[in-house]
């Protein structure tokens, strides 16, 4: 493409001001052409920044404006609808995670992007980060030989600290969020397992509740066994409760020794071998809610547009990591370990 990508953003809060409108306007072959959000204000307070125009109504700005590409940044009731909406108008779409609410969802995205044409990529992060990144390079090395145990972990005090409402945030409410820290939190956890073991979740166990937040009935902690299809077992953790410190750490045991990742904030990735010998990894850090760093979803987003390839972190590959926290609540309400469909 000669022109700038034209591209829209679908809801103004937290992720998208945080996130997807400074990587898209530090962007050189991006062009921000226009903003929709309920508060008009807030769509308006970015198009003013960009020359670009200001919808209270998603549907009224595809119709109106021609865009390339969007971004879906709206409470996780609306994702499907966003983005069946814009991939309708052909666009290409980035879903913020979740992707969907449930498979059906999920389902529709996907048929929705193949019918037109256009790339469905989902916002999850985690494994585009450095660190990460890193250590899926030493897991391929073969070094470590096979991954037999893990535990990843992902908590922080809760959305009132992120979104721009505070304790009045949608992730508080259950018609607009539909789940809480597990699927703000959990998911991305899935994805990053799934994606460091090159390998599927067979099965969930998980405890899934409300602890502290009051007057909501959104989950704020969840704690679930997963077992891999190669046979490893771990631990995926999701709270909305950790009042002392954000934990996005993942540990690895391995045949020939540990793997540490975002355990110790100046040492991102640890390798530690059965022989007794250890390496500090320099494999930049994991964006933070207190220190924002580049996300690199905009910026593989972009480029897959740009080159015409399937994004790594398709429709799909949501998919499968959505699949895992609903076998979590299945775990949950029923109380027994629940198979997760390939």
């Amino acid at each position: 493409m000669t022109e700038p990508i034209r591209v829209a953003v679908i809801g103004c809060g937290a992720i998208a001001v945080r996130r997807h409108i400074p990587e898209y306007a530090d962007n050189p072959n991006v062009r921000l052409v226009a903003f929709a959000d309920p508060r008009l204000e807030r769509a308006e307070e970015q198009a003013n920044r960009f020359g670009a125009r200001a919808f209270s109504d998603y549907r009224a700005m595809l119709a109106e404006v021609e865009v390339d590409a969007v971004s879906v940044c709206t409470p996780n009731h609306l994702h499907a609808d966003a983005s069946i909406t814009a991939a309708n108008a052909g666009a290409h779409v980035l879903v913020e995670k979740p992707m969907a609410t449930n498979e059906q969802e999920a389902q529709a995205m996907i048929q929705a992007a193949q019918d037109n044409g256009v790339l469905l990529m989902v916002g999850h992060n985690q494994r585009l980060m450095p660190p990460h990144v890193k250590a899926k390079e030493v897991l391929e090395s073969g070094r470590l030989g096979r991954v037999l145990s893990f535990r990843t972990s992902f908590g922080h005090p809760g959305p009132e600290s992120w979104s721009l409402d505070g304790r009045d945030s949608w992730f508080f409410r259950k018609d607009e969020a539909v789940m809480g820290a597990m699927g703000d939190l959990g998911v991305h956890k899935a994805d990053l397992i799934r994606w460091l073991l090159g390998d599927e979740v067979v099965d969930v166990a998980a405890f899934v509740g409300t602890l502290h937040k009051e007057n909501t009935a959104v989950d704020d902690n969840a704690t679930c066994i997963l077992r891999m299809k190669n046979g490893a077992i771990g631990t995926l953790v999701a709270s909305w409760t950790y009042y002392r410190g954000e934990d996005n750490s993942t540990i690895l045991w391995c045949e020939n020794g540990v793997l540490k990742i975002g355990t110790d904030p100046d040492r991102q990735v640890i390798l530690e071998l059965r022989d007794g010998t250890s390496e500090n990894m320099d494999a930049g850090a994991i964006s933070t809610n207190e220190r924002q760093l580049p996300s690199f979803v905009i910026e593989q987003f972009v480029d897959c547009i740009l080159n015409n390839k399937k994004p790594s972190i398709s429709g799909e590959e949501g998919l499968k990591s959505l699949k895992v926290i609903l076998a979590a609540f299945e775990s949950q309400e029923t109380g027994k370990v629940v198979a997760v469909e390939s």
